[in-house]
């Protein structure tokens, strides 16, 4: 037997599966470590299986004097023994016992399991920082300062391979108890000759990748701190509505947001009227009238809250406005008031509670509570939350369900790994405004799926302090609209990215996944960053920049792209450094399609309502609401001239399920006119001819582009009832008599039937077409006969007819024209077939409408082409412009420049758009209009 069979210490347990089934992570339960002489591993007993490492890992290192050694090549100044305990748990524990041997005192810091080459992931200390030296070291990457409990600050985790599949995790603690001759800090012991300090190491198996070891570590054991955890207060429905919160102000009793003392006013509901707009609105408001006047005199804490003017009723008031206003109220309680007048705190905390309405207590100085205050505020009313002033540690987190990030780390590490621990207990980071901008405190909470703290107490509010307001607007949006993931147990820290100095946090619940990232590129980040698997039914989008994504395929693996903004390079190493991205795998419950101006929706009835947001969503911007299901929408009915992206949000009692987006390109132009529809008529009305119904595919062409003609319904197949169509474009004739009858005199009389002489019609021209009329007096006219202006479907399916001809008349060649025709001096020979019997050629000469029986079509419409563009009903609308589209040319045809409107007889699939400013502007002497009507 050589000396690597040798087992130096083993320690063995029946393995049992207490805590979590192995479904809810793929521990495997240890039952012995074996060392050689070197106090290094060579094998791990799992099960029945023995499993020997490729070669020995050392037990663990450590750094005495910041110098470090490994357990079996140790520094000469410690003695170091390991002692494995008996235990029932599926896990090994054991003792490591430091002894000074010198005759110098020694500083022990960084005890950390295992070694670091060949590790997937180890935390152990970097640096000298006073409060935050935990790190989280991953291969290849830079270190990532963490936020553990605030017992374990010196903690030492380390996961390592040993088949694989398999993978071993120890964590190291140390033992405070335990130091003899010696002094604790934060990170190191001290030990005076003699001296010792135990550190406990435990250790167990588990599959899968490096957070798969952590979660065991952090969330089903709590660090080793608990057997088991007492989960009674987390499954109260009454208190669990605190774990769903993200913004909670703090303030004075005399801040002047809550009481001006010059206007002898309360001011919170205007202060939270205010944070409606700018962050959505407080979750919490906590109102503290005791530190830093108590003890003034000998009023105790309880009585400096009735002395608040209007007493403790006033404060009630203020309790019952917050929560109309979607804020619950908070009171504090110092448990160090004991030298003022005397009374038992339970009683003036019951008392105080009850009388105010209270809805929760910020415990000052406690990073616990007790089973004792919860019972004594659950005595009197329900849901009442006890708020520590720090983190619970994990031993004290079954008696209470809330807690925060102390600000006593000015600089936060941006990973807090008690988010970890217990996904339900409600975390809040501390941020002050009045110091500096503080975006870094909000990027940072969010990051890591949690809420801020704004303590306010300090005076000052900064002219910036809107601006980073919105910032926190926006992350607390994300995080309310998806508070699900963040409360439950799907969470993995860190998964791989491909770049440094930008990190994820992926967050699992039901079908739905939220990707939290946080980047200090100050230049901005954007490319494929981590991961994805597509699936069927679901797509990604992002969040914070409000766009839809694509997976991109790159070495049989699918990747996602992330954008974070740039930000100043000044600002690194500030609270006002970083920026974050947020992307969602979602369900595909939303089917959005633009057409123009109208948005067609299909929304799964797995929603409560559709939120439709002219750009990104705000919290002081307006969003148009509608049920689930079917809908179409007038864009501009609702949102007039936006030119932008409609994100479009499937919300279930204000939980996103899923998001799209839809975009109206600038200078697009939308048809935004309605079409009222007619008394059907059975008959054909006098003057009118039968269009019959049938199948149309509308294709329309146009001459310059330099304002866009809409692309709306453009090769699309419609099913077209029958109408009937006016077989000639309505006459001076017919428009008198209609001024006649009802003495209609519009507001702008500029151009109005101006080629009339003193209101009467020039002799000889009673039968030519009205023209000088606008968009609004040809409706009006169509109104009082009982019928409209075409669409320009209608209009082009009526002239093309079922043959889809290009002219009235068909062609014995038929001809495609191109631009450079298009835009050229027509003659009779390039018009294949058009001649003067059939239209007017352009002579710019009006005539009397059915002087060419020869041009009509087979349904008998007259006058199409070359006699006066004809107005439809289609009125469209862009960013900048709005315009009437026209039909069928004129009989005015500029020759000298090819800038001119291109008129003469235009082919029935032509368009030309009429520029809107003004009615009398509009009227021309070249634009009439026909009316059609429907049937039954």
């Amino acid at each position: 037997m050589n000396k690597y069979q040798t087992c130096f210490l083993i320690f063995s347990f029946a393995i049992q599966f207490i805590f979590f089934p192995p479904a809810v992570n793929a521990q495997l339960g240890l039952s012995k470590i074996v060392l050689n002489e070197n106090k290094q591993i060579i094998s791990v007993v799992t099960g029945d299986k023995t499993l020997s490492l490729q070669k020995p890992v050392a037990l663990l290192g450590y750094s005495i004097n910041q110098q470090q050694y490994s357990i079996n090549a140790g520094s000469p100044l410690v003695q170091v023994s390991v002692n494995f305990k008996d235990t029932v748990a599926p896990y090994v524990k054991a003792t490591v016992t430091f002894t000074n041997t010198s005759a110098d005192t020694i500083e022990l810091s960084n005890v950390l399991p295992l070694q670091r080459q060949g590790s997937e992931v180890y935390i152990t200390g970097l640096g000298s920082h006073p409060l935050s030296r935990t790190n989280l070291f991953l291969p290849g990457k830079l270190p990532v300062n963490v936020i553990v409990p605030d017992n374990a600050w010196e903690l030492g985790y380390n996961g390592f391979p040993v088949s694989a599949d398999k993978k071993l995790m120890l964590l190291s603690r140390r033992n405070r108890s335990s130091i003899k001759q010696g002094e604790r800090k934060r990170f190191e012991t001290v030990l005076y000759p003699g001296g010792s300090v135990d550190y406990i190491i435990y250790g167990e198996m588990y599959t899968g990748n490096w957070q798969q070891g952590l979660n065991l570590a952090f969330q089903q054991r709590w660090l080793y701190d608990l057997d088991t955890f007492n989960d009674s207060l987390y499954q109260r429905k009454d208190l669990q509505w605190m774990r769903h919160s993200y913004v909670l102000h703090l303030m004075d009793a005399w801040d002047k947001f809550y009481y001006d003392s010059n206007e002898g006013k309360y001011k919170l509901k205007d202060f939270l009227a205010r944070g409606k707009k700018l962050y959505g609105g407080d979750d919490v408001v906590s109102i503290w009238p005791t530190w830093p006047t108590l003890g003034l005199d000998q009023r105790n804490q309880f009585d400096l809250f009735h002395d608040l003017p209007g007493g403790i009723k006033a404060m009630q008031k203020q309790a019952v406005m917050s929560r109309k206003m979607g804020a619950r109220f908070f009171i504090c309680y110092n448990p160090w008031d004991e030298s003022t007048n005397s009374k038992n705190h339970f009683e003036g905390l019951a008392d105080l509670i009850g009388s105010v309405t209270a809805d929760g207590v910020v415990l000052d100085t406690k990073g616990e509570s007790s089973r004792e205050l919860q019972q004594t505020a659950d005595k009197i009313r329900p849901g009442v939350i006890m708020y520590s002033e720090g983190m619970a540690v994990p031993k004290d987190m079954p008696n209470i369900v809330s807690g925060r990030v102390h600000n006593a780390l000015y600089y936060p590490p941006m990973l807090n790994l008690n988010k970890l621990i217990k996904p339900e207990f409600t975390i809040f980071r501390v941020a002050e405004l009045f110091k500096e901008k503080i975006k870094r405190e909000f990027a940072t909470s969010f990051f890591n799926g949690y809420g801020t703290e704004i303590n306010i107490m300090a005076p000052g509010q900064p002219a910036w302090v809107e601006e980073q307001y919105k910032y926190l607007g926006r992350t607390s949006r994300i995080l309310r609209e998806n508070t699900d993931n963040f409360v439950n147990r799907g969470y993995t820290p860190l998964i791989p990215v491909t770049a440094d100095s930008i990190w994820v946090n992926k967050w699992e619940h039901d079908d739905k996944i939220i990707y939290t990232i946080y980047s200090t590129i100050p230049a901005g980040y954007k490319g494929n960053l981590f991961t994805v698997e597509p699936a069927k039914n679901f797509h990604y989008a992002d969040l914070w920049q409000h766009r839809l994504l694509e997976p991109a395929s790159n070495n049989n693996q699918w990747f996602i792209q992330a954008a974070t903004d740039a930000f100043n390079a000044s600002d690194l190493g500030t609270n006002n450094e970083g920026e974050v991205d947020c992307i969602a795998r979602l369900p595909i419950l939303i089917q959005a399609k633009l057409n123009g101006d109208e948005l067609t929706l299909e929304a799964a009835n797995k929603g409560t309502e559709l939120r439709i947001w002219a750009g990104m969503p705000a919290y002081d911007k307006q969003v148009v609401l509608f049920k689930p299901g079917r809908q179409k929408i007038s864009i501009s009915k609702y949102f007039g001239r936006y030119e932008g992206d409609f994100v479009i949000q499937l919300m279930k009692d204000g939980i996103l399920q899923d998001e799209t987006i839809v975009t109206i390109a600038p200078g697009t132009p939308r048809r935004v006119s309605v079409m009222q529809p007619t008394i059907p008529s059975v008959s054909t009305p006098a003057g009118m001819v039968v269009i019959p119904a049938g199948k149309f595919k509308f294709n329309a062409t146009n001459g310059d582009e330099f304002i866009a003609y809409p692309k709306q319904d453009q090769d699309s197949v419609f099913s077209m009832p029958s109408f009937f169509m006016d077989r000639y474009p309505v006459t001076n004739r017919e428009f008198k008599k209609f001024l006649d009858a009802t003495a209609y005199r519009p507001t702008d009389k500029a151009n109005f039937l101006k080629h009339w002489i003193n209101g009467t019609i020039p002799q000889g021209k009673e039968n030519f077409p009205v023209v000088y009329i606008s968009y609004e007096d040809a409706k009006v006219y169509a109104a009082w006969c009982g019928k409209r202006l075409p669409s320009e479907l209608e209009w082009q399916y009526a002239a093309q007819t079922l043959d889809l001809r290009e002219w009235p008349w068909l062609q014995q060649q038929p001809v495609t024209r191109k631009e450079e025709v298009v835009n050229a001096t027509l003659t009779v020979s390039q018009l294949q077939g058009i001649d003067s019997s059939r239209c007017n050629l352009g002579n710019g000469k009006l005539y009397p409408v059915g002087s060419y029986p020869a041009g009509a079509n087979p349904y008998g419409l007259n006058d199409l082409v070359g006699c006066v563009w004809q107005l439809t009903n289609d009125l469209y609308m862009s960013g900048s412009h709005r315009y009437i589209m026209m039909k069928g040319g004129s009989y005015f045809k500029p020759s000298s420049s090819w800038w001119y409107v291109q008129s003469g007889p235009r082919e029935l699939h032509y368009r030309q758009y009429l520029l809107r400013v003004s009615p009398g502007f509009e009227r021309n002497a070249t634009v009439g209009f026909r009316c059609v009507k429907d049937k039954k």
